[in-house]
């Protein structure tokens, strides 16, 4: 088994690597980071936090809109595009299992994000440290960042490749992506705002609202990193969600419960194709 999936594993991570797209989500994330990091430099003396601290802040509530982003578009056609190339009746057609072809995928995908955002943020957090004062719970914080940044980036290529084992057509895969990005991304949020502003304070307010906003991966994932700091300064939704109890070993549940649906029902969905 071990040794399908990874073949699987190597030949998904080399078209990924020959498609740049692990060198082009590198160089996004590290362009950010590096201007948020820039930013935080002015910000930090007024504010008395560590540039890194700064910068983590910023870059927990700027990865939600880039991270799934990325993984989404690394991830939507790998499979509903061998479908439409006749590549995938191929491989079904050798002794690898249906699942095993899209745990493999899987895998690949997430770790060149993963390297994406290991080059990227490591690279600039390095550079923050080296040119300004950085105390222990700033590298804690950048540490946190990058490993929950993963985590966040494994739910959407989940989320991408569920997408592509359900279409099973390119077009309406890369519909379906861009409609999966503006719901959890954007728009749930705004809902969210709108139903807390409606309801006012009661019962919703102080027991729904604020598992709603975790069921979200995006918002759990920020909401995780703002949490374990102390100086984030929180507006928005986040704020209306931290004025409320909220433990963030909650956020950590949320992200691993939707990694594990994902993968199970791609996986599903996988063994269910016509080629």
């Amino acid at each position: 088994m071990s040794t399908r999936i990874g073949t699987v594993f190597g030949q998904e991570l080399r078209q990924a690597r020959r498609n740049l797209w692990v060198i082009l989500a590198t160089a996004v994330l590290g362009l950010f980071a590096l201007a948020l990091a820039l930013f935080g430099a002015g910000q930090g003396s007024g504010l008395k936090v560590d540039v890194l601290t700064l910068t983590a802040v910023s870059l927990a509530t700027l990865s939600v809109y880039l991270i799934p982003l990325i993984a989404l578009l690394m991830s939507y056609d790998s499979i509903s595009g061998e479908v439409e190339r006749g590549s995938l009746a191929l491989t079904f057609a050798t002794p690898v299992r249906r699942w095993e072809v899209f745990v493999g995928k899987f895998l690949a995908q997430t770790v060149a994000v993963c390297v994406a955002i290991l080059i990227a943020f490591g690279t600039v957090g390095c550079v923050i440290a080296l040119l300004s004062e950085t105390g222990q719970d700033g590298i804690f914080a950048w540490l946190r960042l990058m490993l929950t940044a993963g985590g966040l980036g494994a739910i959407f290529v989940g989320i991408g490749l569920m997408v592509s084992a359900l279409t099973c057509r390119t077009a309406r895969a890369a519909a379906a992506a861009v409609g999966v990005w503006l719901l959890l991304v954007v728009l749930y949020d705004v809902a969210l705002l709108g139903a807390i502003m409606a309801a006012g304070e009661g019962i919703f307010a102080t027991h729904v609202f604020p598992w709603l906003v975790i069921a979200n991966p995006a918002d759990a994932f920020r909401l995780y990193n703002l949490a374990m700091i102390d100086a984030a300064p929180v507006a928005g939704i986040d704020g209306l969600a931290q004025t409320l109890p909220f433990p963030p070993v909650a956020a950590l549940a949320a992200l691993g419960i939707w990694l594990v649906a994902t993968i199970a029902i791609g996986s599903a969905r996988t063994r269910r194709i016509v080629p």
